[in-house]
Formats: C-alpha cells, sequence, structure tokens
C-alpha cells in the first residue's frame, strides 16, 4: 500500500507504539497524532533524527548535522512534513531552479538554470544547459522513466560524454548512493519523474536552515509532545512477542508494553536492526557509504550555498555562516580511509573551488559506513512491503519498498505508508 494516510474508515480504537525516531518514525508518528491515536514512540539512542541528525561538535565549536541532506521543491512528501509539524519556513534555497557547478579538471564554472515549466526548453540553449553538450544528447535519458525492476542505468545510457560526468552521474550518485552504472534503472526513473521530467518548480534545491534536527527533528518532537504522544529516548526495543496473528508486547529495556489485537506497531529502525526483531523478514543487505567532512571557516562572499564538483573527491560543497560541508556519496573506497588524511584531500578541492587560499581549518569527518542500502536491482528487490502477516505490525524506513531510494523524502513517505495501514488496522 502505497500513499497518504487520509483512506482510513472510522475512529482509530487502539494505541500505537512506533520503535524508531528516525524521520520515517517521526513522520509515522505525526500522522497518527495528528488523527488522535495515543502513541508511543520509542528510541534506542540518546536523540532522534536517525541519519538526520544535529549536533555539538567540539572540533569544529559548533553545531553541525551529521550529513548534508538536499531536498526539492517538489518533494511532496517533505513538504506536507514540514507543514503538519510547523516547520514549513525550515527550508532555504533560491526562487528558481540553478545549480553551481566547477569542474577541477578544466576549471570550467558554469551554473544550470532549467525553465520552470514541463517542457525542457533550456537544453536548447547552449548558455543554459551544460556545457559540451547538445540538445540531443538529454533525449537518451528519457527511458529511464520508463525502466524495468531488473535493469541497470548502464544498460539504457550507453553514452558516458559531458552531460553524463558533468550533471547526470553526479545527480544520480546523490539520489541513488550507488555507483549509477549498476544501479537500478527504475529508482533512478522514480526520482527523474518527480524532478527533471516534471520542470524546474518541482527541483528547485531546499537546504534545512540553521540545522536538519532544527526543520526535521525538533518540530516534530514539539508537535507529538503538543498531541500528547510519549517519546522515550534510551529505550531500545529488544523483542515483540508475537503468536500466529499478532504482536503481543513491545519489549523496551526491563519493561515491557502490552499490545492488544486492535493497537498497532510500527518497527521503524535501520533493516538490520528490523531484522532482528521480525522473524523471517527480507530485508536488504547490502549497504553503500557516505563520508562529510566540516571545516570551520567562512565561505568567500558571493560563494554559492551548493556548488557541484566535477574532477574531485568531493563532490557537493555546502554553504553556511562559518562552516563549510563537503558529501561525498558511494564513497566505499575512500571510508575507510585515514581521517585527516581525508580531511586533507577534500580540503584541497575545497580551496580549489572556492578560491581560498587558506591553511585547512578545523576540521571534523563524518563516516556513515551503512549509510543507504545499494540502490541496485537486487537490492530494490529484497526491500518488504509495509504490510506484514501480522496483521497488527507495519514497517516503515527508506529501505521498505515506497518505489524511491534511501533519501528524505522516501523516509517520509515510508511513514505516511505504515501509518495508513495502521489507522486503517485501528479503525476496523
Amino acid at each position: 500500500m502505497t500513499g497518504r494516510a487520509t483512506g482510513a474508515q472510522g475512529a482509530p480504537k487502539g494505541k500505537a507504539v512506533v520503535i524508531g525516531a528516525g524521520l520515517a518514525g517521526l513522520s509515522a508518528a505525526t500522522i497518527l497524532a495528528e488523527r488522535g491515536v495515543a502513541v508511543t514512540v520509542l528510541e534506542g539512542a540518546g536523540q532522534a533524527g536517525g541519519r538526520c541528525r544535529s549536533y555539538y561538535d567540539a572540533a569544529l565549536d559548533a553545531v553541525i548535522d551529521n550529513g548534508n541532506h538536499l531536498v526539492l521543491s517538489g518533494n511532496r512528501a517533505v513538504n506536507d512534513y514540514l507543514a503538519r509539524t510547523g516547520a514549513a519556513d525550515g527550508l532555504i534555497g533560491p526562487a528558481r531552479a540553478e545549480f553551481a557547478f566547477v569542474d577541477l579538471k578544466s576549471d570550467e564554472r558554469w551554473w544550470l538554470r532549467p525553465n520552470e515549466g514541463a517542457l525542457p526548453f533550456w537544453v536548447g540553449r547552449a548558455g543554459r544547459r551544460v556545457p559540451g553538450t547538445t540538445a540531443a544528447d538529454y533525449a537518451q535519458y528519457a527511458p529511464l522513466l520508463w525502466a524495468g525492476k531488473k535493469t541497470r542505468v548502464g544498460e539504457i545510457v550507453k553514452e558516458r560524454g559531458a552531460l553524463w560526468r558533468r550533471l547526470m552521474h553526479p545527480f544520480l550518485l546523490a539520489a541513488l548512493n550507488t555507483e549509477p552504472e549498476q544501479s537500478s534503472a527504475a529508482l533512478a526513473g522514480a526520482v527523474l519523474r518527480e524532478t527533471l521530467a516534471k520542470g524546474g518548480r518541482f527541483y528547485r534545491p531546499r537546504i534545512a536552515h540553521p540545522s536538519l534536527a532544527a526543520a526535521f527533528v525538533d518540530p516534530a518532537l514539539k508537535y507529538l509532545e503538543g498531541k500528547g504522544a510519549a517519546v522515550r529516548l534510551g529505550a531500545r526495543v529488544r523483542g515483540l512477542p508475537n503468536d500466529e496473528y499478532s504482536v503481543l508486547a513491545v519489549e523496551a529495556g526491563e519493561a515491557a508494553l502490552p499490545v492488544g489485537a486492535r493497537d498497532a506497531v510500527i518497527v521503524a529502525v535501520p533493516p538490520w536492526g528490523a531484522a532482528d526483531l521480525v522473524p523471517g523478514l527480507p530485508v536488504p543487505d547490502e549497504f553503500r557509504a557516505i563520508v562529510n567532512a566540516h571545516f570551520r571557516i567562512e565561505a568567500p562572499s558571493g560563494a554559492p550555498a551548493m556548488l557541484g564538483v566535477i574532477g574531485g573527491t568531493a563532490e557537493w560543497i555546502f554553504t553556511f555562516a562559518g562552516r563549510v560541508s563537503v558529501t561525498v556519496s558511494g564513497a566505499d573506497a575512500i571510508v575507510d580511509r585515514d581521517r585527516e588524511e581525508l580531511a586533507r584531500t577534500i580540503w584541497a578541492d575545497v580551496a580549489r573551488a572556492l578560491a581560498l587560499s587558506a591553511p585547512m581549518p578545523s576540521w571534523q569527518i563524518v563516516k556513515e559506513k551503512r549509510a543507504t542500502f545499494a540502490a541496485t536491482p537486487e537490492q530494490d528487490a529484497k526491500r518488504p512491503p509495509a504490510q506484514t502477516r501480522w496483521r497488527n505490525l507495519f514497517l516503515a524506513g527508506d529501505w521498505v519498498q515506497t518505489g524511491l531510494p534511501a533519501t528524505i523524502e522516501g523516509a517520509l513517505r515510508s511513514g505516511e505508508n505504515a501509518a495508513a495501514l495502521a489507522l486503517k488496522h485501528l479503525s476496523l
């Protein structure tokens, strides 16, 4: 089942326990609370947010995000979630779609400025499309929009020239966090259908401000508190006793929360954690890393808020007040390298891309070795649906089958799907 949690019949009769306070769990919990369900959220960590979190870093003497999570203006679930939690102003970005790039191999710089409508007039104008490309180059990506689930991007996209190197490879790598040639063409097509294929007004870049927590986590926790929901941090769930038909309890720490047949449980933890809790659950078991670097320095005046880097180790540079941050997706080849070596390598790209002559400032490297499931056809096939064989147990997470890769949008939609199923069950 997919879609928003608006189709449930009748008033909810039971309570709900949401296991995990990442974005998928918060999405499900806020929808349930909005519908008047008594919700308890259990999170094993000491803070909510999962991989989308912010924290004070002593090395930088600043609050930083664990990573740089870009969302786009057309991300429907993101917009709905922020509106629901009162954080609609938590994202900032340009009034029109525009993206700055630098090619470190040629020192060439350009801006990509697509038109707002669905018809891509911009590819016909040399000053607006990727340098070194023709309008005809873009047509080869159209078959991705209807690609089958077993097909890889590399089987469809054969030409690997300027358009691939300067736009589509970095774009798909960022969206899929997997080497694009080996990635699922169906997942790539899903991203393109909702962004590039719909026109610039659907992919204006948006960045959380002033932090991920301020946009995505803190408002949701405040919203849940206002609805009377209970959020327990540091409450690791160790078991879900069940019979043939239903989950009977949620064992957290030394206590057990009884669960009735008319109650609902949503498991919204990483796939390896879900596999431990749910017997026989198929889950993705191959993952890709992300490396983020943070530097305590003021970006030069006029530096873009986001800069795509071609031909370096750094891939995307984000500039904030007093801080420059870098994201490297699909980072398995570098994730095990020495942290200072990584910092120096990435800083060299930053200094060149932003025309900085200063020595490397205070820095921090954040590694996520299992940041997302590998977005290959084989791993996509292992993603389970939100419904389980237990009638009161449902799943949420960017690794659950949503038709999207492991993104913030996918995580929030998975929460919507789980909440819709839970509401239907609670209303029986």
